[in-house]
């Protein structure tokens, strides 16, 4: 982690701040690196958050069997591994609508008339939920006030430009170059 800032005290501070936070949010060890450069003088605050990999997302054939009744216009679905039927319920609920599905017992699931694929199906994926933890950190890292935002996202880096007026060429240049030094700097956090 580096927190590049022309007042060392302010460098400390973010540092500080940022640490507690990563801790607070419980992403400490899923952050591969950071970098956080900061000029309120201009202002401008820019942080750029590699994450590690995750797991591969679990789909509906991990943890259950299915089966589709063309005749009765209903799909079966036999759990295995109970850990993931809260997430399935959600996301059947979401998809068909709750009066749709039925559940006679806790390793039975019953689809009304489905319209879904159940096929390959995401139930939990693993990096969406890091993804979303490290933008809450991010967000309650940013300063108060800094509100005007470029948003950057690609693969394992997230990027943010923040200003409290307008986001000038030569910020947007500045997370660039951060990008590709972290991109180039493999090692871990």
């Amino acid at each position: 982690m580096q927190v590049e800032c022309y007042d060392e005290n302010g460098r400390e501070v973010y540092d500080m701040i940022t640490r507690h936070i990563l801790q607070e949010v419980q992403v400490v060890r899923a952050v591969k690196d950071i970098q956080i450069y900061v000029d309120p003088r201009e202002p401008v605050f820019i942080i750029v958050v590699q994450y590690e990999k995750t797991s591969p997302p679990v789909v509906m054939e991990d943890f259950a069997e299915y089966e589709y009744d063309a005749e009765a216009n209903e799909a079966f679905i036999k759990i295995k591994d109970e850990n993931y039927l809260p997430e399935l319920l959600k996301k059947l609920w979401e998809i068909e609508g709750r009066n749709k599905i039925h559940q006679p017992s806790r390793f039975e699931v019953i689809i009304d008339d489905p319209q879904i694929k159940l096929e390959g199906l995401v139930v939990h994926n693993p990096e969406e939920d890091l993804k979303k933890k490290v933008y809450d950190a991010i967000f309650r890292i940013i300063p108060e006030g800094f509100r005007v935002v470029d948003h950057y996202s690609q693969g394992n880096i997230i990027a943010l430009t923040c200003s409290d007026e307008y986001i000038k060429e030569e910020y947007l240049e500045k997370t660039r170059q951060i990008i590709k030094k972290m991109e180039e700097n493999k090692k871990s956090y």
